[in-house]
């Protein structure tokens, strides 16, 4: 795919690729704006750029920048102010039997099966079908980006995943896959406000929740976890964008 430098500063140049079929609303189409992949990245680069929409995909930085949309919305939540729902209280004690463990982010075979079970079961034709071990190091590591593994297991059991950036002021939630056979725990949300506690244990002001979509199903569940702010036209605002409602 070609790409046009749409910016360029003392310290790197931005691109953007040609619009194409956009993975989340049907019939439009997406721009993606990504930091120059030659260009020497550091955990401290990504936490200033975290802060204004960027998010981490293998080793490439990136945000949307559609010319005929703004959809994708980034979205972090301060920790300090997050109170959990009742539905939300629920899945956290239901959990409390699981063994969470900080791993390090690279391959584990144990990994890669939950993960290929993970897709067959929730995102079949999505684009993410048949990964290879290649496909999922390249996806959800970096050489250059500070990256854990939580293992959530019951008892000896692997049932969840969750991969996190580290940066100075906040967590990253990159991806979460986890067994589809245990959905009566709602594995996803307990691995978020896992994160959260996490996050607050360790200092840190905020976990970012990658692109709030209102239209799309995937991604307008990340309301359920408040106070959000939202980024929008170069700043963080605590409100919904107009016309907008919580999930």
């Amino acid at each position: 795919m070609k790409t046009v430098i749409i910016d360029q500063n003392p310290q790197f140049s931005m691109y953007a690729t040609p619009p194409h079929e956009c993975s989340y609303l049907p019939e439009r189409e997406a721009t993606t704006v990504f930091i120059d992949p030659l260009f020497r990245k550091d955990s401290k680069i990504y936490s200033t750029l975290s802060q204004h929409g960027f998010r981490r995909s293998g080793e490439h930085l990136y945000r949307p920048q559609c010319h005929s949309c703004s959809a994708c919305i980034p979205v972090r939540l301060p920790v300090a102010s997050f109170t959990p729902r009742r539905n939300q209280q629920r899945t956290w004690k239901k959990n409390q039997d699981l063994q969470v463990t900080p791993t390090k982010a690279t391959f584990k075979q144990e990994h890669f099966e939950l993960y290929q079970y993970y897709l067959a079961s929730r995102h079949q034709g999505g684009g993410m079908d048949h990964p290879s071990p290649e496909s999922f190091v390249h996806f959800l590591t970096s050489s250059w980006s500070r990256t854990i593994f939580y293992e959530f297991r019951l008892q000896e059991q692997l049932v969840a995943v969750a991969v996190a950036d580290f940066f100075d002021h906040g967590l990253s939630a990159v991806y979460t896959f986890f067994n589809p056979d245990y959905a009566e725990r709602s594995l996803g949300v307990f691995a978020i406000l896992w994160e959260i506690e996490e996050a607050k244990r360790l200092g840190k002001t905020w976990v970012y929740l990658g692109y709030w979509i209102k239209e799309c199903h995937k991604m307008n569940y990340k309301t359920q976890y408040q106070p959000l702010e939202y980024y929008r036209q170069g700043n963080w605002h605590k409100d919904l964008p107009s016309g907008s409602a919580s999930a």
